[in-house]
């Protein structure tokens, strides 16, 4: 069994955490989310090129020169289809027609627009409402359940790794500008759950070693417990990370936005599960006399 010494960096890793965290508050408050058309609204065009010399380039070109505010085009499916996003909105029929007079002149008549969507702001303010508050329930289910599967020392561990999970992604995706939409945030709700799995892993194993080594300090029975299920860790992120490699890499722009959380979902979730949960049972001095204390 390997014997790494993880406790030993357990007040670098949370002082580093906890700098981490402020910044992502601050990049939050200061700088705000880049929000896509589900959260603020616009107009969707998916559009097919027939003429295979228009890519993504010559339309990027073209659209810019539209006055269209925020434009975002990306290839969705084949090659030759373009999923192009903006802010402007407007009655369909004239705001299309206006569209495809200005591309016409611009890269000739060699598409076919495929399908037309509007999200007004009412709707969009729904989605966002409705986002936040699945994020909200899932946090507060997940607090419920270590609550009734633990001792309560053990929920604040796991809900401010949590926390932390989801804070510092939201930071990374505030600082470099990634569009958050609704992929983003059933990505969230997957890294809950993926963070959550990790931290009761090792958990169960630090409620099992307080019962079989009662004289061992929590600071050491922790670290016992990590490296005892450190394999089970590592094979499960690895793998995970490898499939979700594979999502951003190969999966088109489309996809880069979701696998890009939940990559970093994963690194923070198996990080927070060793260096969040468990000093926050070392500060609050976890021992065998709490867990029988609450088990009467």
């Amino acid at each position: 069994m390997k014997n790494i010494q993880f406790n030993k960096y357990y007040k670098l890793f949370t002082l580093i955490s906890s700098g981490l965290a402020i910044i992502s508050i601050l990049l939050l408050i200061f700088k705000g989310l880049n929000f896509g058309i589900d959260f603020k609204g616009g107009t969707l065009i998916e559009l097919r090129a027939i003429d295979k010399q228009i890519n993504i380039s010559s339309l990027r070109s073209s659209f810019s020169k539209m006055n269209l505010g925020d434009v975002a085009i990306k290839n969705f499916g084949e090659d030759y289809d373009f999923l192009i996003k903006f802010e402007k909105k407007g009655p369909e029929k004239d705001l299309i027609q206006n569209i495809k007079k200005d591309l016409n002149a611009s890269i000739g008549s060699g598409y076919e627009i495929r399908r037309v969507e509007n999200v007004g702001p009412k709707v969009s303010a729904e989605l966002l409402k409705g986002g936040l508050i699945a994020i909200a329930v899932s946090l507060g289910a997940m607090l419920f359940y270590i609550w009734i599967r633990f001792e309560w020392q053990f929920s604040i561990g796991a809900i401010l790794a949590l926390f932390h999970d989801v804070l510092i992604t939201m930071g990374i995706f505030s600082l470099i500008g990634l569009e958050v939409n609704l992929s983003i945030v059933a990505a969230i709700l997957t890294i809950v759950g993926y963070s959550m799995n990790d931290t009761v892993v090792i958990f169960d194993r630090v409620r099992e070693n307080l019962k079989k080594h009662i004289d061992l300090k929590i600071f050491d029975l922790t670290n016992l417990s990590i490296n005892e299920t450190l394999s089970r860790t590592i094979i499960t992120s690895v793998t995970t990370l490898l499939a979700l490699l594979s999502i951003f890499l190969f999966g088109g722009e489309i996809l880069k936005g979701f696998s890009f959380a939940m990559i970093l979902g994963v690194i923070l979730g198996t990080y927070s599960s060793i260096f969040i949960a468990n000093p926050i049972l070392v500060n609050l001095k976890v021992n065998y006399k709490t867990i029988v204390k609450e088990e009467n």
